[in-house]
């Protein structure tokens, strides 16, 4: 067995520890905002945290090495 299993282990952690850093910004910026009074309308707080699982998926094909579908191989 190579470091091929290790290796994808790594990126998957690594990616978790970034999306729970991530994760932890996004929701004390929101929350600084909401205390000093800047009125974030409920679509705009869901709107960020769509982006933010979107780029969490994003950076999840990439950490397992791409999204391989048979029908779009070039």
């Amino acid at each position: 067995i190579g470091k091929g299993p290790s290796l994808m282990i790594e990126a998957i952690l690594t990616l978790l520890i970034y999306a729970a850093i991530l994760a932890i910004i996004i929701y004390i910026v929101l929350y600084a905002l909401s205390v000093i009074g800047v009125p974030l309308p409920g679509k705009v707080v869901q709107l960020v945290w769509l982006i933010f699982g979107l780029l969490v998926l994003l950076w999840a094909f990439r950490a397992l090495g791409g999204l391989h579908l048979p029908g779009l191989s070039g």
